[in-house]
């Protein structure tokens, strides 16, 4: 085993013989040093892994040393220990970037502490993730067999999303192709679950927050004329992109709610997204409003008439706030809303629809270098992280909570990586989504789809007439035709697509944000 190289600087350096022998003993081998000239020529001579470093030191001080040793190997790492408590030191040391600081006298397992802290995390933390899940492992596959309400489904898949994300920082893989092993399992017996109480919540029998009713039971008992609200619906956001972005939002506001609800079918944009706008199922939109609702086979864009169907449900609800929406697809719409912001505070509602990262989602499909950035789930968080850190959405949540906005952020619907491709066969009008399909006497591998046979029953509108129905993929299928079927399942493979019957597609959150 190859020793750990510690270079140790400190002019009283032979008082720390005893230590130097303790760390031997442990793997570290350390290369004593009295003053920070020399100290700065055997960092640029020689390899160190870490550096102790004290602070207070006859010609360069311990300060004046770390500074020299940033110059030379910014990600060295070093410890500081010193006998002064003030703060000011306390302050430079830990803004020049110190990995530790330690008061002294200190004993040898302090020094070790650190040294392993430092040195051993991501190992530590690895080896105890993993051990975790170990003995999560079987409770999680045996909990699968119990899952009975839609409450029982939230808090397992909460749990699952916990697991992935606590186990994508391992580079050992084989813990995570168990996971997924594990996530698989649970959408299967999800798409289950769904197609047997599905039918009954859409009849208005008791079930999870839907589509249509979210508006109505999470967003009205907030607005408070006391105080303005913002509320950002971010087209596409899964529950696991929600936990990666939220640490960024923690620096300028707080959570002071977060509540799941299930997206309806098709979790598809024109269906999900005008429902929660108009607090109203697919085919009472269809009904009641001919004029806005367009179904698959109409020409024409889907989503044009939100605000439409929030007037109109706002009306319903009986709501006298003012209100005012905005559709971000664009940059210089969300800079042109962040400067404005200020002016909206006298609104009741200020509601913005924010399309980026469904817009990643479908580059995916369309472009070989998105492909490349996000080829699973790990790296699309990671590439939503990226874009949310520096994208004016961030800035929007950040003026916001500044102008003392009440922020509501939610989504329409998830997205899942597609991986097994399925046959379907329809005709010429059949809808084109990979992940259901609406038409008239379709054709489809039964194992892959949740059929509806009777559009009324899902509360979707009979577009095609008597002979029309829906398939929804369930699990992680994706449709193609028969013609071309291998070249088309090879280009959609490992994308992101929406519509279908999965965890990630339907459980999503719903968030309440105040400002600190």
């Amino acid at each position: 085993m190859n020793l750990i190289k510690v270079l140790w600087v400190d002019d009283e350096i032979e008082m720390l013989k005893p230590h130097f022998l303790f760390l031997k003993e442990r793997g570290y081998e350390t290369s004593p040093c009295t003053n920070g000239l020399d100290a700065l020529d055997l960092i640029q001579k020689e390899t160190f892994d870490i550096v102790l470093l004290d602070e207070n030191m006859p010609g360069l001080n311990g300060l004046e040393t770390l500074d020299g040793i940033k110059n030379i190997n910014p990600d060295l790492p070093v410890v500081m220990i010193t006998k002064n408590e003030e703060e000011h030191i306390m302050e430079e040391a830990i803004g020049a970037k110190i990995s530790d600081y330690l008061i002294k006298p200190v004993n040898p397992n302090q020094i070790l502490l650190s040294l392993k802290k430092i040195l051993n995390h991501k190992t530590l933390i690895a080896d105890k993730t993993t051990q975790n899940y170990q003995q999560q492992f079987k409770e999680i596959s045996l909990s699968l067999s119990n899952l009975v309400t839609h409450e029982d489904w939230i808090e397992h898949f909460k749990k699952l999303m916990y697991w992935e994300l606590e186990l994508e920082s391992l580079e050992d893989s084989s813990m995570f192709e168990i996971f997924e092993t594990q996530m698989k399992e649970a959408n299967i017996q999800f798409a289950k679950f769904i197609e047997t109480y599905y039918e009954n919540w859409m009849k208005g029998n008791s079930g999870p927050v839907l589509s249509h009713q979210v508006f109505r039971k999470f967003v009205f008992p907030e607005l408070n004329k006391h105080q303005p609200t913002l509320l950002l619906m971010i087209d596409n956001l899964r529950f696991d992109q929600w936990r990666t972005i939220q640490p960024e939002l923690k620096k300028y506001c707080k959570v002071a709610r977060e509540e799941t609800y299930f997206s309806i079918l098709p979790t598809a944009t024109q269906y999900a997204r005008n429902a929660f706008f108009a607090g109203l199922t697919p085919l009472e939109m269809s009904n009641r409003f001919p004029q806005w609702w367009k179904n698959d086979i109409d020409e024409g864009g889907k989503n044009v008439h939100e605000l439409d169907f929030l007037k109109a449900q706002c009306e319903r609800l009986g709501m006298e706030l003012p209100i005012s929406y905005h559709k971000i697809t664009q940059l210089n719409q969300s800079q042109q809303l962040i400067k404005n912001l200020q002016n909206h505070t006298h609104e009741g509602l200020t509601t913005v629809v924010y399309n980026f990262v469904d817009m990643i989602s479908h580059a995916k499909t369309e472009m070989e270098v998105i492909k490349e950035l996000a080829p699973d789930n790990k790296a699309y968080r990671s590439l939503t992280l990226s874009w949310f850190k520096n994208s004016p959405l961030k800035d929007l949540i950040k003026k916001g909570c500044d102008l003392g906005f009440k922020i509501l952020l939610t989504t329409d619907h998830g997205t899942i990586n597609v991986g097994n491709p399925s046959e379907v066969i329809g005709d010429k009008e059949t809808s084109i989504n990979l992940r259901y399909k609406s038409g008239k006497s379709l054709t489809y591998e039964s194992k892959d789809v949740i059929a509806c046979k009777s559009p009324q029953d899902y509360q979707l509108p009979s577009f095609y007439g008597i002979n029309s129905s829906f398939v929804f993929a369930k699990s992680d299928a994706y449709f193609i035709y028969k013609n071309n079927f291998n070249q088309y399942a090879k280009l959609f493979k490992n994308t992101f697509q929406h519509g279908g019957v999965s965890l990630e597609e339907i459980i999503i959150p719903f968030v309440v944000l105040n400002s600190r």
